[in-house]
């Protein structure tokens, strides 16, 4: 193994999970083509600055953004960069603050939202050390004017354009950030740091939504055959996947490495990364085990990655659930993710098989898109680097619902509650409505219903309430129905008696009756 692929290779392996851009305070990320508008940025005070339909901004990649919610605050700006929590004076700023029995002014009224500007250290440094001193919400500004918008950005001295705007991408440690944070552009931040440093009030907006723009979503997982984190995720999710239908549209991205800008071509053509690459050095992954003489090779990732793209491609670009895909990668994780049967074209096919897969097709797909033993390119692994470039993914995994970043950590719970959360209202499938809420969602899934079997069968307390009143008022009338005809009955024997002794009482009232022919003296 040569040094130049030890050290290329200690380069992929630290960027696997945290590439982070803004380590150089002059990296310009691709622009987001056909990017979602997720937030909202707008002044309130002064009227001047209000802008219909807000400001253009860029989100972070980090933070905890409060989907459905908004942040409205006053804005303090700062001339210090953030860069050490040491260094930190919130006792200055703009605008100026009435001043303390010490004469010094007094800090950043908490809550408030914190601007700062861009550079010195990454994005995720500067909103970090804005969160321990207080601030709720963080607005960076930019220092560049992008060349898109030179109409109206006037750069400073001796600065010229560029080209690519930023991306707030986390640099791997930003886990423990809870505020957001928007990067301004350099013309409306301009705007706002003079109305701040002449002493005006400035009041600002930041709101957060899930797109809901129709009745079905969309979602994307960004990872690779080698993620651990994601294992236990593509175990689970099926169910939902298939409970969901065509009501959700999967999308399962690849996540692999452009070689040609790695440096792992060099300039006569060669591949100078060993077995980390396919393609002469074209599409890299880095190497699970570290050790690039044995075990599994970054090529082998690559190859696996591409397989899973051409099975996607064939049992699930369709209708977007693709059971057999769920079912393969499964099947894979099962008997062959292990450094013997990683790469084992028979362990393989025998995963393809009780996926109902059909390897012919499957071979025939990965060669027809360009293979990965030439010097060509491959249509399908080119697809893939694009849209990683354009999604500015650099953790992994990564999950988007509705082309949205979902933060947290990747769970069952967690992505179903935000992909019915996507839908607009009213169009929420079933299962949502049903499972959404339940505390064990995946048991509802599976079962049909939230809660146990016994419960399901048993009557609600409704129904049991129902039922007493409905017996209630049948005893009742019963008991009303019995009472009237015993009192039918004692009625009718007495009267029988009556009758009986009536007859009786009229002959000895005849019997001792005194008649003229009765021999009865009285004197």
């Amino acid at each position: 193994m040569t040094s130049y692929a030890l050290a290329i290779l200690l380069y992929l392996a630290a960027t696997s999970y945290a590439q982070d851009p803004e380590n150089d305070p002059n990296y310009r990320g691709n622009d987001p083509e056909g990017a979602v508008t997720t937030s909202k940025l707008q002044i309130h005070v002064p009227k001047t600055l209000t802008k219909p339909g807000g400001y253009e901004h860029r989100e972070a990649l980090f933070g905890i953004p409060p989907y459905g919610a908004s942040l409205t605050q006053n804005v303090y700006y700062t001339e210090q960069d953030l860069c050490d929590a040491n260094s930190i004076n919130t006792r200055a700023g703009f605008p100026i603050r009435a001043q303390d029995d010490t004469g010094q002014m007094l800090p950043w009224p908490s809550p408030y939202i914190l601007m700062v500007d861009r550079g010195g250290c990454t994005f995720v440094q500067k909103v970090r050390n804005a969160q321990r001193v207080g601030a709720a919400g963080v607005m960076i500004a930019d220092n560049t004017c992008l060349c898109s918008f030179q109409d109206v950005c006037h750069p400073d001295p001796g600065h010229d354009c560029e080209i690519r705007e930023p991306i707030m991408a986390d640099d791997g440690s930003g886990s423990d950030i809870s505020i957001p944070s928007f990067l301004m552009f350099k013309q409306d931040a301009d705007l706002v740091k003079a109305e701040l440093m002449a002493n005006h009030v400035v009041r600002m907006e930041m709101q957060w939504s899930l797109p809901a723009p129709d009745d079905r979503v969309e979602y994307e997982l960004w990872t690779t055959p080698t993620d651990t984190i994601s294992k236990n995720f593509l175990r689970e999710f099926k169910e939902a996947a298939v409970a969901l239908g065509d009501r959700a549209y999967f999308t399962p991205q690849m996540y692999i490495y452009d070689g040609l800008r790695s440096g792992c071509v060099s300039l006569d053509g060669e591949n100078e990364c060993y077995n980390l690459c396919t393609n002469n050095g074209r599409y890299c992954a880095t190497d699970p085990d570290n050790d690039l003489d044995r075990g599994i090779s970054g090529a082998d990732v690559v190859r696996e990655s591409l397989r899973r793209m051409c099975i996607w491609q064939h049992y699930g670009a369709v209708n977007g659930v693709g059971a057999e895909w769920w079912d393969y990668v499964n099947e894979f994780m099962y008997r062959c993710d292990t450094e013997e049967f990683f790469s084992n074209n028979q362990c393989i096919k025998d995963a393809m098989i009780h996926a109902n897969i059909d390897d012919a097709k499957i071979d025939q797909c990965m060669s027809d898109s360009g293979g990965l033993e030439e010097d060509e390119e491959n249509a399908l692994l080119e697809v893939q680097l694009t849209a990683k470039d354009k999604s500015g993914v650099v953790i992994l995994p990564a999950m988007y619902v509705n082309r949205v970043s979902i933060r947290g950590s990747l769970e069952f719970p967690t992505v179903f509650k935000a992909i019915c959360s996507g839908y607009f209202t009213g169009t929420a499938p079933d299962v949502c409505a049903t499972c959404d809420t339940c505390p064990d969602i995946k048991s509802c899934i599976s079962n049909g219903y939230c809660g146990s079997k016994k419960l399901q069968e048993s009557v609600s307390t409704m129904n049991m309430v129902y039922a007493l009143a409905g017996l209630s008022a049948v005893f009742c009338l019963f008991s009303f129905i019995q009472h009237r005809r015993y009192e039918r009955q004692m009625q009718a024997q007495v009267k029988g008696i009556i009758a009986e002794y009536m007859p009786l009482d009229q002959n000895q009232m005849q019997n001792t009756a005194v008649s003229d022919e009765d021999d009865i003296e009285f004197t």
